[in-house]
């Protein structure tokens, strides 16, 4: 246990392989047939005839570009709104209601309007991929701005802060952990909203694999492109809380200390 206790990445690995291993046997044992819901070993020979074939890099990067550069510009629009909106409270009363009202229309109400407005090409999947990312760190930026401590901010103009003071030594200090978080949020949402982006007459990325899948009726193209998904996807929060390390080496939590 002491063993685990020190990777805690391997920690997390021993539910899923629990739950292939177990799905593998009930398979080879005739448990269960496996056509709806393939087993590892089937899953690993797709992986791999894709991944031999180049279609699975393709389809990748076609993704992974689309989230990066979707989540680029959700991310920075909405950082950028939610401290203005944060800071004046003209801009707030004038602009978050409509922000906050946008917010509720769904994602795919979304897909005709883009296509409309900006053709099926990349334009239109980058856009409604920005969009996602765009509301969470919007309202977490806003949020923490707001919840400032207000005798934090007292304390500092008593000690004759300027207000560029006090953005940078108080206000910075108190939002950034909330915008990591907004952003991790953000981060998910734009692998979410990149599955409704292909679905706007892509050729290629793992939207289009599952789409592909489903019309084929091949549920291991599926899974396998679920799988990738959930790995990519990991990896890049996992790269997103490790940059932002060292804007949180500040605090003293629980967290710092684990």
């Amino acid at each position: 246990m002491k063993w685990l206790a020190s990777r805690p990445w391997m920690t997390g690995l021993i539910l899923p392989v629990i739950l292939g291993v177990t799905w593998e046997l009930a398979v080879r044992l005739g448990w269960a047939q496996g056509r709806l819901m393939p087993p590892p070993s089937r899953l690993a020979e797709s992986a791999l005839a894709l991944a031999a074939s180049g279609e699975l890099t393709t389809h990748i990067i076609a993704t992974m570009t689309r989230v990066l550069v979707g989540f680029a510009i959700g991310a920075a629009a909405g950082t950028v709104l939610g401290v203005a909106t944060g800071a004046s409270t003209w801009l707030r009363e004038l602009l978050d209601p409509s922000v906050q009202a946008i917010r509720s229309v769904p994602s795919l109400a979304w897909v005709p309007l883009f296509i409309l407005w900006l053709g099926i090409f990349e334009t239109s999947k980058l856009a409604l991929i920005a969009l996602g990312v765009f509301f969470p760190v919007y309202l977490g930026v806003l949020s923490a701005i707001q919840d400032v401590d207000r005798k934090l901010v007292e304390v500092g103009r008593v000690f004759g802060l300027s207000r560029l003071g006090i953005a940078l030594r108080i206000t910075w200090p108190a939002v950034v952990p909330t915008w990591i978080a907004s952003l991790r949020s953000g981060l998910g949402l734009g692998f979410m909203f990149v599955v409704a982006a292909e679905l706007m007459g892509a050729s290629e990325g793992l939207g289009y694999l599952l789409v592909d899948g489903q019309q084929m009726g091949r549920a291991d193209s599926i899974l396998v492109a679920l799988i990738v998904f959930a790995l990519l996807g990991k990896a890049c929060d996992g790269i997103l809380v490790a940059a932002s390390r060292p804007l949180l080496r500040w605090q003293d939590t629980v967290r710092s200390r684990l």
